[in-house]
């Protein structure tokens, strides 16, 4: 049959990323432990199109991708190897997204149960150098130090997300991030909290305020003790309980210590 993607194109326009967007597949985490944790990602999978071919043949990103489900560094790498091979493209792109569990206990009780966060893997192939990121979104509690320092009793507090970002060339665990989030800020959360539960959040966030500046400053001085991490993007948003609007900070970091 006629090969149209094939075909010359006359207006010889390079194009930076061209492929499929969106895809939703199961795909297999490993944790801390060990353990593989079933999820499923929303997937996006690119190549760089030469300005003199038509078009790129999108059903042979999903052909390959379907020989790959378990997601770790060396695969990712085997994957963008694979795709650029087969769409003959010079880069290959891909970004992966799903909603990573962890088992977590109550810290009174020992209660458990699953505990979700949201993760992103980004990474690119450009001749042998493999590009590869890391984003893990992390829910915790804040509790404000000026409504605690003018209030004569109580102080206003709400959930926030601390989104760390990381590039590195060596695989990171999940859950190490997910931990430096909830150091840094207030209290953490907790999927499952009886009455001595939510005792102890409660005096712990009010023991421990910390403005969304602070989250950002603390975990900076976590990261920047890291191994196997070249550069960093930290944001904490605080979805505010007493205004219309939330709070934000931001700082970004290249690590001098590998």
């Amino acid at each position: 049959m006629k090969d149209v993607q094939k075909e010359k194109d006359s207006r010889n326009i390079y194009l930076h990323q061209v492929g499929i967007r969106g895809l939703k597949y199961p795909v297999v985490i490993k944790n801390h432990s060990g353990e593989s944790v079933p999820t499923t990602g929303r997937v996006d999978l690119f190549v760089d199109l030469e300005g003199e071919q038509k078009g790129t043949h999108m059903s042979r990103f999903v052909e390959v991708l379907t020989r790959y489900n378990q997601m770790d560094l060396r695969n990712i790498r085997h994957l963008l190897e694979e795709i650029r091979e087969t769409l003959e493209a010079e880069s290959s792109f891909c970004k992966i997204a799903f909603d990573y569990y962890i088992w977590k206990k109550s810290p009174v009780t020992g209660g458990g149960a699953y505990f979700d966060v949201e993760v992103e893997y980004d990474a690119s192939l450009k001749g042998d150098e493999l590009d590869f990121e890391m984003t893990v979104r992390t829910p915790v509690t804040t509790l404000c130090p000026c409504s605690k320092e003018i209030s004569d009793y109580s102080a206003h507090n709400q959930r926030a997300i601390v989104s760390i970002t990381v590039r590195t060339d060596q695989y990171i665990w999940i859950e190490e991030l997910c931990q430096i989030a909830e150091e840094a800020a207030s209290c953490p959360v907790y999927p499952l909290l009886k009455r001595p539960d939510e005792k102890h959040v409660t005096e712990k966030a009010y023991d421990n305020p910390k403005f969304v500046e602070d989250v950002a400053r603390d975990a900076k001085m976590i990261i920047d003790r890291m191994e196997g991490v070249q550069s960093y993007i930290i944001e904490v948003e605080s979805m505010e309980s007493i205004h219309n609007h939330s709070a934000y900070a931001k700082v970004e970091g290249v690590c001098g210590n590998l």
